[in-house]
């Protein structure tokens, strides 16, 4: 059975033109377009629902981000944007969104990011983790950090786990295990005096470590 796909984007050429791309792609269909994101949740009222919801983060009716999170837990959402915003790659990563692909994407790219949406639940594409590479070496509040005796890998760690990020995910940017971060974890917990990652949070926030 084919891989459903629902598309929201109030540029009509260019959601025309991707539901004829990803009609060609093997084992993908797509089941409707919308006009934004309101036509988009009553449309999804009648069913059936898609696997992929294709999101256009700047749309003048209901945006992506309020739409996406909206959208019932089971279908993944690829937010799509015309320019690459860091503003909107922080929010992502804030709101846990790991799937955020350029409109100016090649057809390889999309195909790539369907696969990976499927296949792992996310898609990192270049300019996603470029933002975060720039969000991590930022300049750093040394004092604070200094307070809990963090080094830099487990100042990362605190940085991505003050997100909705899971762990897994989280060891996927560090590029290291998952025991790893589980062993991150217990050390900055150990060194911040707190049991649970909402306790590690909000400590981080009241000390500057983070913003959220």
């Amino acid at each position: 059975m084919p891989i459903s796909i629902a598309i929201a984007d109030d540029h009509n050429l260019l959601a025309e033109a991707l539901s004829d791309l990803i009609r060609k792609f093997d084992n993908y269909d797509v089941l409707f377009v919308a006009k934004d994101g309101r036509a988009l949740l009553n449309r999804l009222q009648r069913g059936p629902l898609p696997d992929i919801a294709l999101v256009d983060l700047n749309m003048t009716e209901m945006d992506g981000f309020e739409t996406a999170e909206q959208l019932h837990p089971t279908i993944r959402v690829l937010a799509l944007s015309m320019t690459d915003c860091e503003e909107h790659t922080a929010r992502m990563i804030r709101n846990g969104e790991q799937t955020y692909l350029l409109e100016g994407s090649s057809p390889s790219e999309l195909r790539q990011s369907l696969d990976d949406v499927i296949e792992k639940g996310f898609y990192y594409s270049e300019c996603l983790a470029n933002q975060l590479i720039r969000s991590l070496n930022a300049p750093e509040p040394t004092a604070p950090r200094a307070a809990f005796k963090l080094n830099g890998r487990e100042y990362d760690f605190l940085k991505l786990a003050c997100s909705e990020l899971t762990y897994t995910h989280i060891a996927d940017w560090m590029c290291v295990s998952p025991r790893t971060v589980d062993g991150y974890r217990e050390v900055v917990f150990q060194k911040m005096g707190v049991r649970t990652r909402v306790g590690m949070v909000m400590k981080a926030v009241r000390h500057g470590l983070v913003e959220l």
